[in-house]
């Protein structure tokens, strides 16, 4: 018998979390936030292992494990498929930073210098060995398990506003209190979120998905080492 759906209340969570972290450190601190805005990864870290020590309660009160909240099936991924999704996904995801950039500020190619700002070194290398593979586990396990698998009402709708919020939550990392920013932010990764979420929602195939947002992830990190490294590169932006 299949188990009673719940409503999406968590969907705006991870936005919750980010503004409130950024508006507290601010606070705090006494910090502005284009001060702030450089630790978005700790923060993004730390929101991540709230993420998905939530989805650990959520699965372990439905009595199921996070693979079966993502529908993951050993053996469905065919490789040819999964690397035209991987392609595609890095591929869109390229491509709605671009349009973004040309949208808001009407550069093109426009590249977000918020998002690579050197920070300490030890921090940068934690960064690369955590940040990907939890934003993956968080992200992917919230927007498509928990969303479009386990709640209640019609599948597209659920897509929606799983791919909405999926972007939404970008606008918040980092916080800059800037409307074009926010945009920006929100744009850049409308495009990629429709085409995870409404993807998975006819496939049901969680694995190639989350390669291709495993390498973007990976991506940023790499570069935010290599601006540390190379403070020099960032400068020349």
């Amino acid at each position: 018998m299949e188990k009673k759906k719940d409503f999406p209340f968590l969907l705006p969570l991870r936005c919750v979390l980010f503004l409130a972290a950024f508006l507290l450190i601010s606070a705090i601190s006494k910090l502005a936030y284009s001060s702030v805005s450089k630790w978005w990864t700790t923060v993004a870290i730390i929101c991540n292992l709230i993420t998905i020590a939530i989805l650990y309660i959520f699965t372990r009160r439905k009595g199921i494990t996070y693979l079966r909240l993502l529908n993951y099936e050993k053996g469905k991924t065919r490789a040819g498929n999964a690397v035209l999704i991987v392609f595609l996904t890095i591929a869109v995801g390229m491509c709605g930073l671009y349009l973004a950039g040309l949208i808001c500020y009407g550069a093109f190619p426009y590249l977000d210098k918020t998002m690579v700002e050197p920070i300490p070194l030890w921090l940068a290398i934690i960064v690369l060995l955590l940040l990907p593979l939890s934003t993956t586990l968080a992200e992917d396990g919230l927007y498509l398990g928990y969303a479009i698998n386990s709640t209640a009402g019609n599948k597209w709708v659920n897509a929606s506003l799983a791919a909405f919020f999926y972007a939404v939550q970008h606008s918040f990392i980092p916080f800059l209190p800037d409307g074009i920013f926010i945009l920006y932010r929100f744009i850049s990764f409308l495009p990629l979120t429709i085409l995870i979420c409404f993807w998975y929602q006819k496939n049901k195939n969680p694995l190639p998905f989350m390669i291709g947002h495993f390498i973007l992830n990976i991506a940023t990190a790499v570069q935010i080492l290599i601006m540390t490294v190379c403070p020099d590169l960032y400068g020349a932006l």
